[in-house]
């Protein structure tokens, strides 16, 4: 039986193959919730009352719970008294696709309803400066000692036994101590950031520089290269493509730690326009600002990979050759 081009063991899928797949991995989720949303059979245990009838607690346009609006129902028939209407419905917490589209744009023109609160782009722009110096430093240091760690013994017996004991204690965890000793403005919420990925990075780039061809290195010190030279003109080029693709996923993870960090000290970021956009009962605009940060995110990694191609050619024209 012929095996489907789909399904091939280890086989590179065409362009088209590639577009296609990466449009169905949006297109599916967005399926399933426009079907929870818009088909009253699936999941609509509410009911909105388009008229109250005889019922004193019925307003037009309330949600609620469907055993109780047809418990209502059933008091009412016989009496006379004209019985209340209602059409099923989702729970105020989960808007319909169509609802969080127009809070996209109604987040952005809409002003803030306390005069200190500040509009969805100035968060997004707080929680992205959070975001860029907390990994920023974090990368300048554990870059560095990663690939030490993963080239010398000596450096990775010294200081990963403890990398690997204190990252297992949670960032969150330092929120308190971080206030007290840097203040409430940003600068512990970038502590948090750095905390939560600075160890991971160094531990994740060890292993990477430990993947380095060992036969690059032989050569090398068989033509004589010296410690600082091996480093410079071996270790790090051989390895500067895998450290870059590290350091997109770990960003990631720098994002994941965003929502905790923002948390504690002054109130701002894109945390702080969720929490009140939560409180007001506007889960559309929720939806919205946490889709926001999924597209900054995936427009990030999508534009580091496009720099990355440019600045290591030489990766794409090995892969051409192998």
């Amino acid at each position: 039986m012929k095996q489907s081009k789909w399904f091939s063991v280890r086989t590179e899928l065409t362009q088209k193959q590639v577009v296609t797949l990466s449009v169905m991995s949006f297109i599916i989720p967005l399926l399933l919730w426009s079907l929870i949303s818009y088909v009253p059979f699936i999941w609509h245990p509410k009911m909105e009352i388009s008229e109250p009838g005889a019922v004193s607690y019925f307003n037009k346009g309330m949600l609620i719970d469907k055993e109780d609006f047809y418990r209502e129902v059933d008091n009412l028939e016989g009496t006379g008294k004209p019985l209340p209407k209602g059409d099923p419905a989702n729970p105020v917490y989960l808007p319909a696709p169509h609802e969080v589209a127009a809070a996209f744009y109604k987040a952005f023109t809409t002003p803030p309803k306390r005069q200190e609160e500040k509009w969805l782009h100035e968060s997004l722009w707080d929680s992205i400066q959070v975001i860029f110096w907390g990994f920023f430093l974090s990368s300048l240091v554990g870059v560095p000692l990663g690939i030490l760690a993963g080239t010398y013994s000596v450096a990775s017996k010294l200081y990963e036994p403890f990398i690997e004991f204190f990252r297992y204690l949670p960032a969150p965890a330092f929120g308190a101590l971080a206030v007290a000793i840097l203040g409430i403005h940003d600068a512990p919420k970038i502590a948090i950031i750095f905390i939560g990925t600075f160890f991971q990075q160094v531990l994740v780039i060890s292993n990477t520089t430990r993947r380095l061809d060992p036969s690059l290195l032989e050569a090398a010190l068989t033509l004589g290269a010296k410690n600082v030279t091996l480093l410079f003109r071996v270790v790090v080029p051989g390895i500067i493509t895998n450290v870059y693709k590290d350091l997109r996923i770990l960003l990631g993870w720098a994002w994941t730690y965003l929502i905790v960090a923002e948390l504690i000290g002054t109130s701002s970021g894109i945390t702080w326009f969720i929490t009140q956009q939560a409180r007001y009962k506007n889960f559309d605009n929720v939806f919205a600002a946490i889709i926001i940060i999924g597209i900054i995110g995936l427009t990030t990694d999508i534009l580091l990979a496009k720099l990355g191609k440019r600045l290591f050619r030489w990766e794409k024209n090995n892969a051409a050759t192998a």
